[in-house]
Parts: C-alpha cells; structure tokens; sequence
C-alpha cells in the first residue's frame, strides 16, 4: 500500500511530502510458543529468520583477535603497564567520545595502569581530534603513550606532532579515514580498509571496549593478576558502552545489539554507574524499564549537551564518578545545559524553517537536491542539531554552518538513505580542493570546515554533486509501514512486547504501523502538538495519540484520518497504558 499526502499548513510548503510504503514480508504461520505474531512479522521484515538470532549473551560475539591493529595495540598497552607509563586518554566532545573516555580510563585503572588521565578539546577553541594544538595541551602532562578514543583516524598532523615529541599513540576510532593512515604506533579501527572485523558498525566505544577485553586477556596470560590486583569484570562498562552506542546512532547490527541488549540488562538490573542512572533519572525515565531509546532521548542529549555549550569534561566527570549525589548533580547541570541548548535549538529552527520560504526553486515547490544553510549568530555546538531537524522535515542532506573563526565556518551535515555524505565530500574535494579545510565522518553524519568566502562555491559544488548521486526516488520521504494492526491488537500488551522486543534503532528501526481512525477528540498542546483521541473499531475503543510538532495538520472537524504510528507504552503517574505516536497524518 502507498498513500502520500502534503501538509495543509501553507506556511510549511517547502516540506517534503509523505508517503507510507508497507514493507514487504514474507508471511508465514506464527510459531506457537515464541514472541507475539506481530513482532514475528516484524522481525521477519527486517531479516530475522529464527530465534537464535534473538539472544544477545557475550558469547556470541565476535572475538577481539578479529580485529585489525589489536595485537599491536595490546602490545602497546602491555608495555606501558608494565612500565608503569603515563597514559592520556585524548576524547572527543561527543556523547560516543565521553563514553569511550570513561570506559577507558575505569577499564586502565581497574587492570592496573599506574597513571591514567584524560584530555577533551574544547570545541570552540581547538576542533575535533588529535591537532597539534591539542598535543601541546597533552604535553603538560607528560604523557608517554597517547591513546585516541573515538577520534583519531584523520589526525595525521597530530600523530606527527606527538611522534615527534617522543610519546607513543595508539588510535582507537571508528570514523572513515582518508586516503592516508596517520603513522601511529597502533590503530585499532574496523573501517580501515581490508579490516577483517566481520562488523563496520561499531561505536567508538565498541572499539575501544574490544581493546581493554583484549589486555585483559593477554595480561591474564601473562600472569599479572593475583591476590592483591585482582581481575576486574569488564562486563560492568556495558551500559557505558550501551549509552555510547545509541547516542551514536551507529547501525545496530546484531553485534551493535548484543552490546546494547548487554548494558540495558545492567541499567534495569540495578547495575548502572551512578552517572549513567543520574542522567537517566534527569530525564524522567523509570529505574528498571529502561530501553534503547531512553539512552538516545533522555540520556544522550544531556551528555551531549556539556559538549554543546560548555566542555565535555562535566559529562566525562558525571561517568566516572562512584558517587551517586555527586552524579546527580553533575546530571542536574548537563540537564540545565540540555533545556539550553533546546531554547537555541528552537531559535535556530525558527530561522532556519524562515530561510528555506526563500529557497524554493522557481516555478515550482521544489528544494534543491541538498542544502546548505549559514547564519553568523548560530551555534557551533547546536548545528549537527539543527541539520538533523531540517534534513526530518525536507528529507534532503542538509549541512547548517556557522562561524568558526578566522574567517572559517563549521558545518555538520546530516545525510538521507542512499547517500554516503563523507563520500560526497571527499569528491567534492577532489574536484575542488580550495573549498574545504577538513572533513570527516561517516555515511549519515560528517564535520567540515571551510572558508567563509567559499561558502556559495561550496554550495553549488555539494549540490551538484548530491544530485549526481541521488535519484528522484531516494528524495521521496518515504515512511515503511509494518502494516495494520487488527484493533485488539492496539493494546498495552502489544506495546509492552514491542518495547521489550528491541533493542530498536539505526538500520533495525522500530515498527511503524498505519491505518485509519475515527476521530473522537482533537487538540492542541503545547502550542506545537497535536493531542487526539482515536478508534479503531465500530465499537470506539478509544487509544490515545500524540502528533509531535504537528499542530495545524488536520483542518478543524476532521472525522476521520488515515495514520503512521507506533505503538507506545504510557508511563503517567505511574499507570501504564499503550498510546500511539504518530509518524503522519491526513484526513480521509
């Protein structure tokens, strides 16, 4: 079934249009004694043949020998415990690059590194990675050996810099990198060409916890553990790893979900780190209910937030922590940063939605095939954001800049199916190798810099190459549907099963049903959303809905409407009910 639909709402009419596509399944008779036929059909859409694949235990991963660089890089780790060197931790200012750090500095501690330390650029002062600056800062410290976590795979001044000052790197990353490796002592990175890892999908904490289990194991071997240096469990950094992973958006392939499944076991067991909960609990998400999308919407973004407007060192502060009241407040000023951060957000937003009313091509209510937007009173540490909400509402890659200084802009570009953005920028760049700086990143997400001159030369030059790249096709707004649902199936029963079903997230996305509704009640709330009151059925058993920012969707007395949703669980006041969340909606 396909059904498209535009927004009534005329001041919005450079949004792309919806169309609801049903995914295609082969269905087969449920199988007695398993999960709800729903969620078989469910899973069958999304290449699950069988249970086994169902069962997320450490065992069934990978082994860390399958990884690249790992003997070097367990060499080099050794070496330096044994010789009791200093050992820095260099982060990224990112919720993946915060957990990494974390991981890394609790994993070196407990395996009985002697001196370990971390640094973070500051954002607005120094970029991502490992620069030759941010080696300068590392000097202070007098570190012997350097170790990149979710960074690194494109510092290849900074790799130089360090080198030369006489202490040792070991990247650890899992961003693309370029045509030339830095000349690191070890890089341990599954997307580096002709890695035999059988995943490319790793986080940066995933990488950098393979890495730790691997010393494990060879400090094992070697005899280093005994009564008084015990072995620690490293199984206690799943929701870590967990966190990093989610916040990350990474595909969560069935590796990624084994990881993901891990840390949620110990969030709801009881058995997070007291910063994990506190940020957990800043968000209002319930102790032992917690599922993937908690660590993506409630406690991502208020990690992600210190590194937005502040310094992400609060956030790594708030992981390493033992202490449960000094998590909390640490959790408490990263979620005043987060509202923050929102009210920015939303300013920007503003303007940007302003700006796309003037780029409609002539003629027509078309966008260009890519856009770039620029505004000098933006925030750097907002734009990802912001490329990420224009890009929902278009469904075209979308790169927001804003000023970066020395006559530089940073931009973040936010990509759609069917386009590798890295890719496009690297082309971009070979053709024209005066408009960008530096770049970097993966399919869905990247970072650049260019020069604020170049902006317009940019622009066109993104553009072209986009519409090179895509087809008309991959720039319909396309929402998979996993089909109807009888109406005793929107139940709580079905909700919780669904919630429970996961982990859901990146390439293995949640189940969006769609049918029609008659509409028993209709408001507005919150000035941007759409409250309603549906039935299903002849007998107007009434299910909640919620439309977020789509106030203004339906004229007024619309009797009935044909919806996208998915089917939620209601935690208020501590009764449970199923609602829906609705993806699009139109009138009948």
């Amino acid at each position: 079934m396909t059904r498209a639909a535009t927004s009534p709402d005329p001041r919005f009419h450079w949004r792309s249009p919806r169309t609801v596509v049903r995914r295609e399944v082969q269905v087969g008779p449920p199988r007695r004694g398993e999960v709800h036929p729903v969620l078989q059909r469910v899973y069958r859409a999304r290449g699950l043949t069988g249970s086994a694949e169902l069962r997320f235990d450490l065992g069934s991963l990978p082994p860390p020998s399958a990884l690249g660089g790992i003997d070097k890089a367990v060499d080099l780790l050794a070496a330096a415990l044994d010789a009791g060197s200093r050992i820095l931790v260099v982060a990224d200012f990112d919720a993946d690059g915060a957990t990494s750090c974390a991981l890394a500095v609790r994993a070196l501690r407990a395996l009985g590194a002697a001196h370990v330390d971390y640094v973070v650029p500051d954002r607005f002062r120094f970029g991502y990675g490992l620069t030759p600056e941010i080696v300068e800062v590392a000097r202070e410290r007098r570190p012997d050996l350097l170790i990149t976590v979710d960074n690194g795979i494109s510092s290849i001044e900074g790799v130089d810099a360090a080198r030369r000052a006489g202490i040792a790197v070991l990247v650890t990353d899992h961003h693309l990198p370029g045509e030339r490796l830095p000349d690191a002592d070890a890089i341990v990175n599954p997307n580096v060409p002709g890695d035999p890892f059988p995943s490319r999908h790793l986080a940066g904490v995933g990488v950098i916890f393979y890495v730790v289990t691997a010393l494990r194991a060879r400090l094992r071997e070697d005899g280093w553990f005994g009564p008084g240096r015990p072995e620690p469990n490293l199984a206690e950094l799943m929701d870590l790893v967990a966190l990093g992973t989610v916040a990350d958006v990474v595909p969560l392939d069935r590796l990624n979900r084994t990881l993901v499944s891990q840390g949620l076991g110990r969030i709801n067991g009881g058995r997070a780190h007291p910063g994990v909960a506190a940020l957990l609990e800043a968000g209002g998400r319930s102790p032992g209910r917690v599922v993937a999308s908690d660590l993506g919407f409630a406690a991502g973004p208020r990690l992600n937030a210190a590194g937005r407007l502040e310094h992400m060192s609060l956030g790594i502060e708030c992981l390493l922590t033992d202490d449960p009241g000094e998590a909390r407040r640490m959790a408490s000023r990263l979620d005043a940063l987060n509202r923050e951060r929102r009210e920015i957000e939303e300013q920007m937003r503003s303007q940007a939605f302003d700006a796309l009313e003037h780029l409609v091509l002539p003629g027509g209510d078309r966008l260009p095939a890519a856009l770039c937007l620029y505004d000098e009173s933006w925030h750097q540490g907002v734009i990802g954001i912001l490329a990420g909400r224009v890009r929902e509402a278009v469904h075209r890659p979308v790169i927001a800049f804003a000023p970066g200084g020395a006559r530089t802009v940073k931009g973040s570009a936010r990509s759609i199916p069917g386009l590798h953005v890295r890719d496009a920028l690297d082309a971009v760049a070979t053709r024209h190798p005066e408009l960008l700086e530096r770049f970097g990143g993966h399919a869905m997400a990247a970072g650049l810099t260019i020069p604020l001159d170049a902006l317009d030369r940019f622009r066109a030059a993104f553009t072209e190459e986009v519409a090179a790249r895509l087809d008309a096709h991959a720039l319909e707004n396309v929402i998979l549907s996993d089909g109807e649902l009888a109406p005793e199936d929107i139940c709580l029963e079905l909700a919780e099963a669904i919630r429970q079903g996961g982990p859901w997230g990146q390439s293995f996305p949640e189940p969006v049903f769609d049918g029609e509704f008659e509409v028993v009640q209709q408001r507005v709330v919150g000035e941007r959303h759409l409250k309603l009151v549906l039935a299903a059925d002849a007998a107007r058993r009434a299910i909640d809905a919620i439309a977020f920012t789509m106030a203004g969707a339906l004229p007024d007395g619309t009797a009935r409407v044909r919806a996208a949703y998915r089917l939620d669980v209601n935690d208020y006041m501590g009764k449970r009910s199923a609602q829906l969340i609705i993806e699009h909606i139109e009138a009948c």
